[in-house]
């Protein structure tokens, strides 16, 4: 991968330090102070001159050596970087890494040496412990002492703390009401500071969560093995970065490339095969209900239909296809969980239907559910890959769906070694990889950018057999866990209240509730709208594809571009409504969705191409759209624009609105029905 440099480092200073040292954003207005008491290390961050984080704790406890305490300085130093670097995908394909750096070197009485390392950007700071612990080749981490004493309350969003699973319902909590959280945890203060808690670049090491004290005091959590260590590691070893993102607007969250500039540069040579694309796929059958996984009389994954579904992805720009279901082992779901991963079903012949969806220009995507049963993937992981490289599938969606053995956790060290080895094997054969259940994003696709994309919080599937996810999850969803990273939430339900299934003999109840008693808390426009929003660069139009043959609406999927060049997040608050842009080539799309109260945004389109005309194709709700009682009322308008422009984006109770920008000189790809 080539990366551009712009920008090199500017300045680096050594100074002896005796006693607390200090370190500034290149703006000036965020100060990390680091300080020794009694040979305690300890931290704390001032914004624009007002404590932010008071005197927190640093340190970890560990089992072979004292790695907390009776340090003293050995030096520091101080240095600044200014870069500008490429990606082969992302939000934004050229990323700004501006950060001022202070490194404390520590040596304590055990012969210990520690460097804390500080970096301060403009928009927050992460930090992370660098040990050498003398004498052992192997140190076993039994807390980590982080703390966050943040200086005041806020009003927070936030799910609980668990170790195996990120698909919990957010929680809008006063920062001092909340005793554990996974992260990112965002949060706004009453002088308006916007914050996220969060990590980057975990590798080889367990998931933080933070866990109360007291009042706004938190500490680290670590996910344990079974034996109850958090972690094993060498004698030398660095910790992820902790990370605090700081803004002074809720969208400045998510327009931040923190997590992203504390991850090292890509590792792979060659980047050319990872692509972005759209996709559909045999999927939301199964969650319906109308389909099985299992080959049996309802097995949704058969030869004639991956057929008909590659016909269609064919027929209206669709990259991708995936069939879950498609191989051998889902009668052993519920019991040892034993999937055959280069064994088709009786009714998939895989071979023909890669074939078949190769001469149609389509890509084929392969399905990996484990149950968790990690070793028995392990043992297949290599000739599998091997084995779907050789039919020409570059594209993988694995998933987790039940516990690991042993007492393991999803988000322990042993499953976060697990993900990184599929990564690095995958990379070997050249195959992106979206994972579901999974270890939460912390910026890895930098250095792994086949690592596309992954689930890890309540997706669409969660409205086919539940009470579903409410209007405000879809509005809280941006500045908590998408500030991570990409995610694949699968939006695009047309069927809004599932009435296209009702009658249907095949449908049974396999979750919680019948789907007949269930649907998506959504309109029209805000599906299409969440297409924009929820940023994965492999994107999923999920509904059943009979309910999107022939829909005027599903043109703007169509003509969507899931390769983006630059995106902004241009308005929004947590948990209300958000507004986002973002340009692939020289078409721009927007956008905006809101919570249960209607809504009217002021948009200008300042962000337009200057000098050059678009047609803004608008797909806004109805007048009498309503997500309760009236989902489906949409309209679609055209109009001519320019970036001197405003628009009036109104959107319904629980609504949104998407809008596709085609410069005048262009004609947006149409499908019979769409007139």
């Amino acid at each position: 991968m080539k990366r551009y440099f712009v920008l090199a480092v500017a300045l680096t200073a050594a100074a002896a330090c005796t006693g607390p040292s200090s370190v500034s954003s290149p703006d000036g207005h965020i100060k990390v102070d680091f300080a020794l008491s009694d040979g305690v290390p300890y931290y704390s961050v001032s914004v624009d001159g007002k404590p932010f984080i008071e005197q927190s704790r640093l340190g970890i406890a560990a089992a072979e050596s004292d790695l907390s305490g009776t340090f003293s300085s050995a030096g520091s130093s101080l240095s600044s970087h200014d870069e500008v670097w490429t990606q082969p995908w992302g939000e934004n394909k050229s990323i700004r890494d501006r950060h001022s750096e202070l490194r404390v070197n520590l040596k304590n009485g055990s012969g210990v040496k520690l460097a804390m390392v500080f970096r301060v950007f403009d928009d927050g700071l992460g930090f992370r412990y660098e040990y050498e612990v003398p004498g052992t080749d192997t140190v076993r981490v039994n807390d980590e002492l982080t703390e966050f004493n943040f200086a005041s309350d806020a009003r927070s969003w936030s799910i609980p703390g668990n170790f195996d699973t990120y698909e919990l319902t957010y929680r809008d909590l006063p920062l001092s009401a909340v005793e554990d959280a996974n992260t990112p945890v965002s949060f706004r203060t009453e002088d308006g500071i916007y914050a996220s808690v969060h990590e980057a670049a975990l590798v080889d090491y367990p998931e933080m969560t933070l866990r109360k004290t007291s009042g706004t005091r938190f500490t680290s959590a670590l996910a344990p093995l079974p034996d109850g260590v958090k972690a094993v590691v060498g004698g030398t070893f660095k910790t992820p970065w902790r990370t605090v993102q700081i803004s002074g607007s809720a969208v400045g969250l998510i327009n931040s490339a923190l997590i992203l500039n504390l991850n090292d540069p890509c590792v792979l040579e060659d980047t050319d095969w990872i692509r972005p694309m759209k996709y559909v796929g045999v999927w939301w059958g199964m969650h319906l209900g109308i389909n099985s996984w299992t080959a049996d009389a309802r097995h949704g994954a058969t030869t004639s239909e991956a057929f008909r579904y590659i016909d269609f992805a064919a027929a209206n720009n669709i990259e991708g296809v995936l069939f879950e279901g498609w191989n051998d082992g889902w009668d052993t779901w519920g019991a040892r969980q034993d999937f055959d991963f280069t064994s088709p079903a009786k009714d998939f012949d895989i071979r023909k239907v890669t074939q078949y969806a190769a001469s149609k220009g389509v890509s084929y995507i392969l399905h990996h559910e484990t149950g968790g049963n990690v070793p028995n993937y392990e043992r297949q992981l290599d000739t599998a890959l091997a084995w779907a490289a050789e039919m020409g599938i570059h594209a993988l969606k694995t998933g987790y769906a039940g516990g690991m053995p042993g007492g393991n956790l999803h988000h322990s060290q042993y499953g976060v070694r697990h993900y990184q080895k599929v990564i690095d094997e995958a990379a070997k054969y050249k195959i992106m990889v979206d994972a579901h259940e999974p270890i939460k994003p912390t910026g890895l696709r930098r250095t792994y950018p086949n690592f596309m994309t992954r689930e890890g919080a309540r997706g669409m599937e969660w409205n086919a057999w539940s009470d579903g996810n409410a209007p405000e999850h879809l509005e809280i969803l941006p500045y908590t866990r998408l500030l991570a990273g990409p995610m694949d939430y699968t939006p695009g339900t047309f069927d809004i209240l599932f009435e296209n299934i009702k009658g249907n003999p095949n449908l049974r109840q396999w979750n919680m509730k019948p789907a007949t008693e269930c649907r998506v808390h959504t309109t029209l426009a805000k599906q299409l709208a969440d297409w924009v929003i929820i940023y994965s660069p492999l994107q999923m139009a999920s509904d059943l594809i009979e309910n999107y043959e022939g829909h005027p609406a599903f043109r703007f999927f169509r003509d969507f571009d899931a390769d983006c060049d630059w995106s902004e997040a241009l308005q929004g608050e947590i948990g209300e409504y958000v507004a986002v842009v973002r340009r692939a080539g020289d078409r721009f799309f927007y956008g905006a969705t809101t919570d249960s109260s209607p809504r009217t945004l002021v948009q200008p389109l300042s962000f337009l191409e200057d000098g050059k005309d678009y047609t803004a194709v608008i797909y806004a709700d109805g007048e009498d759209a309503d997500w309760l009682t009236n989902p489906q009322s949409y309209e679609i308008t055209e109009r001519t624009v320019t970036s001197t422009d405003t628009l009036e984006v109104r959107m319904a109770a629980g609504g949104g609105q998407a809008i596709t920008f085609i410069p005048c000189h262009e004609q947006s790809e149409k499908a019979p029905g769409d007139d």
